[in-house]
């Protein structure tokens, strides 16, 4: 009978992901068509594979929306708890009543009436009611139980549908990632002749002194020559090249300008900016080039 269980859960039910893996679970248990089963938190959560609150979620979920129910009043083997399928037991219940009729007036649903429990059919599976210790259940699992349900009934052949939709419930394991959580997509990304000196950098160089240094002109050499350099790097955020433009700039010096003597009868070089390195060697060529006086 747990295979016209799980049969209903399977073309019947609503249920998704993890809450219709436990209704499964629960189903597999069911031994008539009374569709009611025991099953603890603790074999859900093994048969899943899921964890420990995804398993009470999951049945919270299943509880509210109808397609199983939790029996106070009835306990199985160890005290563990019993639910019921109640959709799938009013419908297996009216399509067992007109199985044998050459027609059918309607088809079976979950709108047909809910047959009541016949609760001592169920004490040979282990269920018992909670009330009184002399009808209590026994610790020992019954024989039978655990190695498998009784022989299935055969299903009708009218018994095919289609599930409805339902909402989805939470993944089987709280250490899977859910997509588009917050801080999971990367940080655009551009190159450095794409990136603009944004007014919170500017204003860094006015606070650090550097534009007073440097001055405008200076400052925009400078930045001339970092994308330059930076031009053969990979694309980086705005955040990095933003700390890397200001570490360049902080290292700057600033532009030294002085006019060379040229070869004798010419005029002075033309005055340009010109690294330290540079000024040395112009001043060196510049004396080796100028007459001693002696022949």
């Amino acid at each position: 009978m747990s295979s016209d269980a799980r049969e209903w859960v399977w073309e019947r039910s609503s249920s998704r992901g993890t809450a219709r893996l436990v209704l499964l679970s629960i189903a597999d248990r069911v031994p008539d068509e009374q569709c009611a089963a025991w099953a603890s938190v603790s074999s859900l959560i093994k048969r899943t594979n899921a964890s420990r609150s995804a398993v009470r979620d999951a049945l919270d979920k299943l509880t509210v929306s109808g397609e199983l129910e939790l029996r106070d009043d009835l306990q199985g083997p160890q005290r563990t708890t019993v639910y019921r399928l109640p959709l799938a037991a009013a419908f297996l219940a009216k399509a067992a009543e007109e199985e044998d009729q050459a027609s059918r007036s309607s088809p079976a649903s979950e709108e047909d009436p809910l047959p009541e429990l016949r609760i001592e059919e169920l004490r040979s599976y282990g269920i018992w009611p909670k009330e009184g210790s002399a009808s209590g259940p026994s610790s020992r699992v019954p024989t039978g139980t655990a190695s498998g349900p009784p022989p299935r009934t055969v299903t009708p052949r009218w018994y095919g549908f289609r599930p409805s939709q339902g909402s989805d419930s939470d993944p089987q394991n709280r250490s899977e990632p859910k997509v588009n959580r917050k801080g999971s997509s990367s940080a655009a990304v551009t190159s450095a002749s794409e990136w603009q000196v944004d007014p919170a950098t500017h204003a860094w160089t006015r606070e650090q002194g550097h534009l007073t240094r440097l001055g405008e002109d200076g400052l925009r050499s400078a930045d001339a020559k970092w994308r330059a350099y930076r031009a053969a790097w990979k694309p980086r955020s705005a955040g990095a090249w933003a700390a890397d433009w200001r570490a360049w700039v902080a290292r700057e010096h600033t532009s030294e300008r002085a006019n060379y003597l040229s070869l004798p009868g010419s005029g002075p070089a033309p005055a340009g900016s010109m690294t330290r390195a540079e000024a040395h060697t112009a001043a060196l060529l510049a004396a080796l080039d100028e007459p001693t006086g002696t022949k």
